[in-house]
């Protein structure tokens, strides 16, 4: 059981919330390779939105005046995204499958990390390796060390590059600081890039004013969970500041007696309002792990201390940003191999004979994006995007780097007043593979109110990681009949393995066919949802 309390003091009053839910560890398991090539799932979901029944009890209470903003936005369908865009809109009229992720939503579902939160979307596959492991995504593509869904914190990717991960339990923002979370399942690299290739999720955070004055949070549970964090914000003429701090922990399954996960993090966000709807943004922070249990690839598994700093700048007006970032995460770790198999019968090292890994790397990124009004029907959004990689570590070739450049640009088209159009293409240069086009094209029809009718193509990549092209690791075992010497010894009987990356891979590449519907029934009390895809991949 896992019971967070909040503390939140605004304005000199301090208001208290607590939430009980269950947690409990549950192991799940896929097949890494047990996705077929072409996949056809209908998924559908009913949505019921209690209302009150009797009209005088309405007009003789009055109602509060948060829940009847909150019944508000119900009705007019005002739950926005700018996911898959660039701008918000409601997700009813977004051209890609949408959902939205409310701050409402985490709070009471007592969650202590945002995996556990996205099982909630039809169509999100959610993996626990471990106690600290998670992999995440979409439709059936699912793996241990799931490399396919690209993951943002404001724009920001957290998507590791380098290895073609997401570390969920160091995020670097802490769960009362989310405003929203915003999910668009199907490829989404016509407007995003390499590794939106299952989808995107967009964790967008509280402005300082959303969360003006002091919150305190703290929760506790089996398996020794422990999540706690500490935010301050608040304004000063035009300058707009939030501080957090957070540490996190709980023990293994396996073990209860020992440690899975445990984190410290640190994040600063300023927000400065200039002239003319402009403003600039700068935020910055680490995550301090000193255990990560994970993750578990195959029979190999990883124990792991990454430490991951970031610094993120924005220059933004109503339709034009320009933003930069630099990532930078030390990753020490351990190799071994699952205890079914045994550690005397086979050892991952590298060149020297060491399964302790050293891993530093950094990521700087820069974008530009501009969008247009043409006419009073056409919105075009263009824009480039440039990064560039940089790791060392000694179970690598050699220093490596990679570097990015991609442009792209798509037109929003208001055919008439029920019908619309969308068509995106995005050209795309990597260091380790030719040059790749990824077109996306999107109908969105309402024909009535309340309801809407979508169809879409899109084609999305994966590009190698680093490690799968640089990779140089030894693979050792001591013989059939049992150990006569340490793994990787000079006694015999000794097999000896050497594992190497390639420059010949390709990327991966999906080609999705995608048909949606949704609508509201019985005067906005029933929503339906219901989606057909066939992934080619």
């Amino acid at each position: 059981m896992i019971f967070p309390a909040r503390l939140s003091i605004a304005g000199g009053t301090p208001q208290v919330s607590a939430v009980m839910a269950t947690q409990a560890p549950t192991r799940y398991f896929s097949h890494a390779n047990g996705l077929p090539t072409h996949s056809i799932v209908l998924l559908a979901m009913l949505t019921a939105c209690p209302i009150p029944l009797s009209h005088d009890r309405v007009a003789a209470e009055e109602p509060k005046p948060e829940i009847t903003e909150e019944l508000k936005l119900l009705k007019e369908e005002d739950v926005s995204s700018a996911i898959g865009l660039g701008r918000e809109q409601p997700i009813s009229q977004a051209a890609s499958n949408v959902y939205v992720i409310t701050d409402e939503d985490i709070r009471q579902s007592g969650a202590i990390d945002l995996p556990t939160v996205l099982r909630r979307i039809p169509g999100m596959e959610v993996i626990q390796m471990t106690g600290a492991d998670f992999d995440v995504s979409v439709r059936g593509d699912n793996q241990s060390r799931a490399n396919k869904l690209l993951v943002l914190v404001d724009g920001r990717s957290i998507y590791l590059d380098i290895q073609g991960e997401v570390l969920w339990k160091t995020i670097p923002v802490t769960l009362p600081e989310i405003k929203k979370i915003e999910v668009l399942k199907g490829p989404a690299s016509a407007l995003y890039g390499f590794n939106a290739f299952d989808g995107v999720i967009n964790i967008v955070t509280k402005s300082a004013e959303e969360m003006k004055g002091a919150t305190l949070q703290f929760g506790g549970g089996a398996y020794g969970s422990i999540t706690s964090a500490a935010i301050y914000a608040g304004t000063y003429n035009k300058l707009g500041y939030r501080l957090s701090l957070g540490r996190d922990q709980n023990q293994q399954w396996r073990r209860g007696d020992a440690l899975a996960f445990r984190s410290h993090k640190f994040n600063v966000q300023t927000d400065y309002a200039l002239t003319g709807n402009s403003r600039v943004r700068l935020s910055g922070g680490f995550v301090d792990s000193n255990r990560y249990d994970g993750p578990i690839v195959d029979v190999v598994t990883i124990d792991q201390k990454p430490a991951i700093g970031y610094v993120h700048a924005v220059y933004e007006r109503p339709d034009f940003f320009i933003r930069g970032w630099w990532t930078s995460v030390d990753q020490p770790s351990t190799v071994g191999v699952l205890p079914s198999v045994g550690a005397s019968i086979a050892k991952i090292v590298d060149r020297d004979g060491t399964n302790q890994q050293t891993l530093n790397w950094n990521s700087y990124n820069v974008e530009v994006q501009q969008a247009l009004v043409l006419g009073t029907s056409n919105r075009l959004t263009y824009g480039v995007n440039y990064r560039h990689n940089g790791v060392k570590g000694n179970f690598l070739t050699e220093f490596t780097s990679e570097d990015r450049l991609g442009f792209y640009a798509q037109d929003e088209w208001q055919i008439t007043d029920r019908l619309k159009a969308q068509a995106g293409l995005r050209y795309d240069l990597d260091t380790f593979i030719n040059p790749t086009l990824s077109p996306r094209f999107s109908l969105i029809f309402r024909p009535l109110d309340n309801h809407t009718l979508r169809a879409g193509i899109a084609v999305a990549y994966r590009p190698p990681t680093i490690f799968e092209n640089s990779t140089d690791l030894r693979a050792c075992s001591n013989g059939f009949f049992g150990p006569i010497g340490p793994p990787c010894s000079l006694i015999p009987p000794q097999t000896i393995t050497t594992l190497t990356g390639s420059n010949l891979l390709r990327p991966e590449q999906m080609v999705s066919y995608d048909v949606g519907y949704q609508g509201w029934y019985w005067k906005h009390r029933l929503q339906v949802r219901a989606d057909l895809f066939l992934n080619h991949i």
